[in-house]
């Protein structure tokens, strides 16, 4: 065991690496989006704060796209049976074009009564609709390149999706530049440049796995008892994430009602907070690729040893990226507004934003770790019980918001923005306490290629 360490820090580094820089495009995507958009005005800054929302929660309730493919994979590939594993993935793909194309006109069609249950002030609103109608076209490119970077992941391959990232990310902001201030398109321009990036993502990494198919003789062919097989097992992850995200819109409501300057200022501090997110969830992409191939090929052992080694990594970073959005806190408000009651709230939240950072890494690792080992179910039971525990901090805040929003609009907005950050502070460090009191245990540690 000796000389296992430094071998387990070269794979998580490998793999979480890759990960990392892959992870953040995606929120590069809203920072993008809310810098460009953000100078067009607050309202459209609020409006993107609604849509973007609703966006992240039509792609992203179905993660388990991602995450349940790299667990399956991973361990099918563990068992030794990469023939297997790449079928599976692309049962999870056909998955992923099925629901991304129903998702996507549920949204266009019922935008504006989605936009509405937000409580934004009217000019927001009409921004809000427009940014979500067009970019619902991207949902089934969205759920795509979910599916297709878990395949890889699984395959222990965070390489690939960066490269596809990358390219995305660029396009991104080149297209956005272009169609908002070139010709002028507005919050829809900028809706439109998005668009265009993730289905060009999409179309790459499709690609790359019939590449993979092609060259182990893997079948393409839509078989509909192994895709709805893949539905089955996502559905513990989907309740899941369908919690988390009610965490979050509830969160993005309650900001909502306290005016446009606090919800523009949590509009910019979310997605800063996203953003760190994706940079912490590179640690626990690696940990669902290595969970879940040590316990398919039955390495109780090392399975253990490398979580230990995880949640260290996570905590570590955590300290790291708080310290910097420490630093940074009055600067970074200065790239999505010239508004300075919008920049002082949005400097309010970061340091509660960089504090919390340490205990982020904590929990998203071992969020992580139980993906990657297939503990669907006891993830959804926990996160419901989240939601449940975080429902009277946040409905408290909502109840104080005219008590917060006292003393004038500059102090008032950062009063109400730092409770705002303080309640869901509370959701992660419950949330914390539920992911260690499972860790511990060895229920979660079942070997095999199939949990």
């Amino acid at each position: 065991m000796s000389d296992e360490t430094p071998n387990q820090h070269r794979e998580v580094l490998r793999l979480a690496l890759p990960a990392f820089l892959a992870l953040v495009a995606e929120p590069l995507f809203l920072l993008t989006d809310s810098a460009i958009v953000g100078h067009l005005g607050t309202p459209h800054l609020a409006g993107l704060g609604v849509a973007s929302a609703m966006l992240l929660t039509a792609a992203n309730i179905f993660v388990f796209l991602a995450y349940g493919t790299t667990s399956v994979v991973a361990r099918q590939l563990g068992a030794g049976n990469r023939n297997g594993a790449i079928a599976a993935g692309i049962d999870g793909t056909w998955l992923a074009v099925g629901l991304g194309a129903v998702t996507a006109v549920l949204v266009a069609v019922f935008a504006g009564p989605i936009c509405q249950l937000f409580g934004a002030s009217p000019e927001a609103l009409g921004h809000a609709v427009t940014y979500l109608r067009i970019s619902a076209i991207s949902i089934p490119a969205m759920l795509v390149v979910l599916a297709t970077t878990g395949v890889l992941r699984g395959l222990q391959d965070t390489k690939t999706p960066l490269v596809a990232s990358a390219l995305g990310f660029t396009s991104n902001i080149a297209l956005n530049l272009l169609f908002v201030y070139g010709f002028g398109w507005g919050i829809a321009g900028s809706a439109i440049g998005t668009v265009m990036a993730q289905t060009g993502m999409a179309a790459a990494l499709i690609a790359v796995l019939m590449r993979e198919a092609g060259r182990n003789q893997v079948t393409l062919r839509a078989h509909p008892g192994r895709i709805l097989g893949a539905a089955r097992t996502g559905v513990p992850l989907l309740i899941r994430t369908m919690a988390l995200r009610a965490v979050l819109l509830t969160t993005t409501w309650v900001a909502a009602g306290l005016g446009d300057v606090p919800l523009a200022a949590y509009q910019v501090s979310a997605t800063i907070w996203s953003f760190l997110v994706f940079a912490l969830d590179a640690i626990a992409i690696a940990a669902q690729a290595i969970t879940g191939r040590t316990l398919g090929a039955g390495d109780l052992a090392r399975t253990r040893a490398a979580t230990r080694l995880m949640i260290r990594w996570g905590v570590i970073s955590g300290v790291a990226l708080g310290i910097v959005v420490l630093l940074l806190h009055t600067t970074l408000p200065r790239l999505f507004t010239s508004d300075p009651a919008v920049q002082s709230a949005i400097a309010a939240a970061l340091i509660i934003v960089a504090l919390s950072q340490p205990l982020s890494g904590y929990a998203f690792v071992i969020d992580g770790v139980l993906i990657g080992a297939g503990d669907g179910r006891w993830l959804a039971r926990a996160m419901l019980a989240n939601f449940l525990a975080y429902l009277p901090l946040i409905l408290g805040v909502h109840l104080m918001g005219d008590w917060l929003l006292e003393g004038g609009s500059e102090r008032g907005s950062d009063n109400a923005v730092t409770w705002l950050w303080l309640a869901f502070t509370a959701f992660m460090a419950i949330r914390g306490v539920l992911m260690w009191a499972r860790v511990r245990t060895d229920h979660w540690m079942v070997t095999g290629a199939t949990r």
